[in-house]
Formats: C-alpha cells, sequence, structure tokens
C-alpha cells in the first residue's frame, strides 16, 4: 500500500519555508540589507548594523555549524508524538549568511559535538485536520566536521 505524503504546514508563519517536495531541506525567511549586505533573521525593517531601511527578504541557510546546545528533559511544548516526551535539544546555529539562530535540534544529546555541521529539516509535532503542523529543527549532516 502506497503512503501519501500529508499536506504540511507551519506551527507560525513567517519564519521558515515549507517545501511542497518533503525531501527538500527548509530555508530560513530572514532579511538581507541592500546597503551593507548584513543579513537577519528573524525579518526586520531597518539594519542594526547601518540603521538602513533599504532592506529586503531573503532565505538562508539550510547548512549550519553547531556553536553551542543544550537538552532540555522535559516534553516539547505544543508536541503530540510520544518521542518528545522525554525532551529536546536546543542549539544556537552559525548560518554561513551572518546569523546566529537559536533552534530545536533533532537527535539524542551524544550524537551532538560543538563546530559538527548541521542541516535544517521539519518536524511535524501534531495534527490540524488533514494537515500535519511542522517546526524547523536543525540535524548532524553525517559529513562532521
Amino acid at each position: 500500500m502506497s503512503e501519501t505524503a500529508r499536506a504540511r504546514r507551519p506551527l507560525k508563519q513567517g519564519y521558515f519555508t515549507v517545501p511542497d517536495d518533503p525531501a527538500e531541506a527548509p530555508r530560513l525567511q530572514a532579511t538581507v540589507c541592500k546597503d551593507c549586505g548584513e543579513y537577519f533573521f528573524p525579518k526586520r525593517a531597518v539594519c542594526a548594523r547601518c540603521l538602513s531601511e533599504n532592506t529586503g527578504d531573503a532565505l538562508i541557510g539550510p547548512e549550519g555549524t553547531l556553536y553551542s546546545y543544550t537538552f532540555v528533559h522535559f516534553p516539547l511544548f505544543g508536541s503530540t508524538k510520544m518521542e518528545h516526551s522525554a525532551g529536546y535539544g536546543v542549539g544556537q546555529v552559525d548560518l554561513p549568511e551572518g546569523p546566529r539562530v537559536q533552534v530545536p535540534l533533532a537527535g539524542k544529546q551524544e550524537e551532538f559535538k560543538v563546530g559538527m555541521a548541521l542541516v535544517a529539516e521539519l518536524e511535524p509535532i501534531r495534527e490540524d485536520g488533514d494537515k500535519d503542523v511542522v517546526i524547523l529543527r536543525f540535524r548532524p549532516t553525517g559529513g562532521g566536521k
């Protein structure tokens, strides 16, 4: 029996993409300053570096490098999935475009090491009718660093 992928929607609009192809990595929805080239996440109207209002939308990621992390031994807020009941990781991830973002981590504590390569993915945390509600999280690429 063939399983059809469920439609997905973000937990909150405006922070990351939800590609139609489940195999495609999501990207973070950011701002780039058209005067100095600085990137910001989340989006902002004024550049914090040069104070220019000449900004535009940009997609950043999906790769990054783990700067720091911790594990929370408490269920993931808003999730109805059993695998989230034991807790979850939270990491600060440096993106190649410049921003450092704080995001959930996918995997067990022993799988993470500061400086390792990570990639963004979407994780369903609950259902909303015929759609999966998803969050963005980062997981190890497998290639290490």
